[in-house]
């Protein structure tokens, strides 16, 4: 089975499936290894990791890409739903934005309603006016006939313009082909149900890290209220900030590492270093 004919399989089974948020071969081995059979490669993430900096348009396509490329070689069993943005242009590059993902092994892929370049403020979500964001999820839709993978739209529409908009355009997605819908920053439980609602059966996907302002019910909740899907954008990235912040003040102060570091046969078993020594065995020469 592809990626994506994986993917809907998992979505047919009954239960509520947690995504972590991954960005980079660590990572996302980390998170195969715990159990998770899926991962969202989160585009603030991938902005962290990469730029040090945060997830305001900063991030080129090929980057991301790059970062996806990686996620998908550390661990090749995940099934990971790739952050597209807003596509990097118009319906064209959309498309070509989807097959790349397709092609390369994603099983799903996120593309959402936002205008870019954004105005330079890192308030508000100003987002394209609906019939454009229909053509958007229309070429995504075209496109991904060519892997199978999975579209998932996007709404970011409802800061700006109100949860009746909001509804609005996901039901509009429904109606163009979208597998997966995503209300972006809704402000209440009752904001959520309708938003479920206009998906229409299919599966909605929600960020359940606490921060932003918008309704952050906890995985339970989130089963509740309708969702099939979840992630934690900050729930990897964050600890992983304070334990570098721990260890490098451990350093300042004069000592080996922080009391929370891993030991080092533990780390090098993370890292693979037993694997590789089996894996290259049979190629070593006598003698």
């Amino acid at each position: 089975m592809t990626p994506p004919d994986r993917l809907r399989a998992l979505l047919a089974e009954p239960g509520f499936i947690v995504m972590p948020a991954v960005w980079d071969g660590l990572s996302a081995k980390l998170a195969a290894a715990a159990g998770f059979k899926t991962a969202f490669m989160s585009g603030s993430c991938v902005a962290a990791s990469r730029l040090g900096g945060p997830d305001l348009d900063l991030i080129s396509f090929g980057e991301m890409f790059d970062s996806f490329n990686m996620v998908h070689g550390a661990a090749p069993g995940t099934l990971v739903l790739a952050d597209g943005d807003h596509g990097y242009g118009n319906a064209m590059t959309v498309q070509r934005t989807v097959r790349a993902y397709g092609r390369a092994g994603a099983a799903a892929i996120l593309i959402e309603d936002k205008i870019t370049p954004r105005a330079l403020t890192a308030a508000g979500k100003p987002c394209l006016p609906r019939d454009e964001a229909r053509m958007k999820i229309r070429a995504a839709v075209e496109a991904a006939k060519d892997s199978g993978i999975l579209i998932l739209a996007r709404t970011d529409c409802r800061p700006t313009q109100g949860i009746e908009e909001a509804v609005a355009r996901i039901e509009m997605y429904v109606e163009e082909g979208a597998d997966i819908l995503f209300l972006d920053s809704p402000s209440d439980d009752t904001e959520i149900k309708r938003a479920v609602a206009a998906a229409a059966g299919r599966p909605s996907f929600a960020v359940l890290s606490p921060g932003a302002p918008r309704a952050t019910p906890s995985q339970s909740q989130a089963a509740a209220l309708g969702f099939k899907i979840g992630t934690h954008p900050t729930g990897m990235l964050s600890p992983a900030a304070a334990g570098m912040k721990a260890g490098l003040a451990a350093l300042v102060a004069g000592e080996a590492g922080a009391a929370s570091a891993m030991p080092p046969a533990e780390l090098r078993t993370t890292l693979g270093y037993p694997d590789y020594d089996a894996r290259a065995k049979p190629f070593i020469l006598p003698g």
